[in-house]
């Protein structure tokens, strides 16, 4: 006597579909958890480096290596990173954000007269961060001296004038590694605006 599935060949090929749905919907999902996720820019806060609209395509695979290895993820300073916003409240906006790493803990931090410069170990006297980093719009608005915490980062958009980019100057705050979603490597629409970061 033949199998079930045999003489059922609808119930087998039925099956069969059901089967390949799962499995591209669990291999989507882990794509997404563990090695590349997809998320689009809104609002003026990275201009002019990224605009409302952009499609961007964040690389995991450096958060998950990282993770599995027992330690945070640490970007790299400059690097665009998307991160969620630690005062995300469910059904609000903004659950997600991106920004420019600007410095880590123990470094100080400071915006004076437009110019936003960062202290550290390396640069006890510090240095301005656009003569490094460029990529943001001058002058940086705000009055700012605060000490990295641990654990934390500082980040600021790119559009740093008065009132487009909420970060870590005002409302924001610094960012916990463990908010981390990972760098930005690539914009991928619009297709005229292709990019590798």
């Amino acid at each position: 006597m033949q199998p079930f599935l045999e003489r059922h060949q609808g119930i087998k090929d039925v099956l069969g579909i059901i089967g390949f749905v799962a499995a591209v919907i669990i291999g989507a999902a882990l794509i997404n958890q563990f090695l590349f996720r997809s998320f689009s820019v809104s609002g003026p806060s990275m201009e002019p480096t990224l605009y409302t609209g952009d499609r961007l395509i964040v690389n995991r695979v450096p958060v998950t290596i990282d993770h599995i290895q027992g330690k945070p993820y640490v970007p790299e300073r400059g690097q665009i990173i998307v991160f969620k916003n630690p005062h995300w409240m469910p059904g609000g906006l903004d659950e997600f954000i991106v920004k420019r790493v600007v410095a880590y803990p123990g470094e100080r931090v400071t915006v004076q007269d437009g110019v936003m410069k960062v202290y550290s170990a390396s640069d006890p006297a510090g240095f301005v961060f656009d003569d490094r980093y460029p990529g943001g719009t001058s002058p940086t608005a705000g009055a700012v001296d605060v000490i990295v915490p641990d654990n934390e980062l500082f980040v600021a958009g790119d559009h740093r004038q008065e009132g487009f980019s909420l970060d870590s100057r005002d409302g924001l705050g610094t960012i916990p590694y463990e908010d981390l979603i990972g760098p930005v490597s690539m914009r991928v629409y619009p297709f005229t605006g292709f990019k590798i970061y």
